[in-house]
């Protein structure tokens, strides 16, 4: 079984630590539920340690990055969930249904499994695409929104009953995925956090230096922090991420 974290996913666990406030928000959802599948578990962030908890991962690479004390993986896909009907009691699923080969799929096998809650944490793009990141130096990525699963909307469109509400991220958020970058665009300059993240992989290397060579000279001679340096004022921003609830 192979996955793109195969590929790109060295130093993911370094960069891709759960944040302590996401985590608070995605907890609180989990609610009593007393076992929980976490599908496309990566190196483990977000994962409750006062339940029972199994993880459900793909990629080698993100399993051997799963720290020491978490639940052990098992190597599968969302797809094909290797369960018996309601195994569990609640699933759930962080930033990796726009992963999945067909996401309907792995919806249901999400609802066959879990006897009682369903939470997935993904993405609204139009924040994002409105945001500097994409407006101004990295537009390729309005490019990948269409992406199946991708949209939080799509999610909620293909679970009826199923509602989002709006994670804020923190501008200190300790979980360096792209969009926790809105306050801090000396970031994209590092290959070690940008290198891991899908989003950054999907463009080409031409839209990447092209986006870095305009932000660095923009950083230098200070135009964007005339244009944007007030969200470095800012605790939180609404840059997209959602939490889609299902109660079963």
């Amino acid at each position: 079984m192979s996955s793109q974290y195969d590929e790109i996913g060295s130093g993911y666990g370094q960069v891709r630590r759960e944040d302590p406030r996401i985590r608070e928000v995605i907890h609180a959802s989990i609610g009593d539920a007393s076992s929980v599948v976490n599908i496309g578990a990566g190196a483990g962030s977000y994962e409750p340690a006062d339940r029972e908890v199994t993880a459900v991962e793909p990629s080698a690479e993100m399993i051997s990055q799963r720290p020491p004390g978490l639940a052990p993986a098992v190597q599968a896909a969302a797809e094909a969930l290797p369960f018996e009907d309601d195994s569990f009691e609640a699933a759930m699923a962080v930033l990796t249904v726009h992963h999945w080969s067909d996401a309907r799929k792995g919806l249901d096998e999400m609802i066959r499994v879990a006897s009682r809650r369903i939470l997935i944490v993904a993405f609204e793009p139009d924040p994002l695409i409105e945001l500097w990141i994409a407006a101004d130096y990295f537009p390729a990525i309005q490019e990948l929104k269409s992406e199946p699963g991708a949209d939080s909307r799509e999610i909620v469109s293909m679970l009826p009953g199923s509602e989002a509400e709006v994670i804020p991220v923190p501008r200190d958020c300790s979980d360096l995925f792209f969009a926790a970058l809105w306050g801090h665009p000396e970031m994209f300059m590092d290959d070690g956090i940008v290198g891991p993240m899908w989003v950054w992989q999907e463009m080409s290397e031409i839209a990447r230096e092209a986006g870095r060579q305009r932000l660095a000279a923009d950083l230098e001679n200070g135009e964007w922090d005339r244009k944007y340096g007030q969200l470095r004022q800012l605790d939180e921003l609404d840059v997209g991420l959602r939490l889609v609830k299902l109660e079963l």
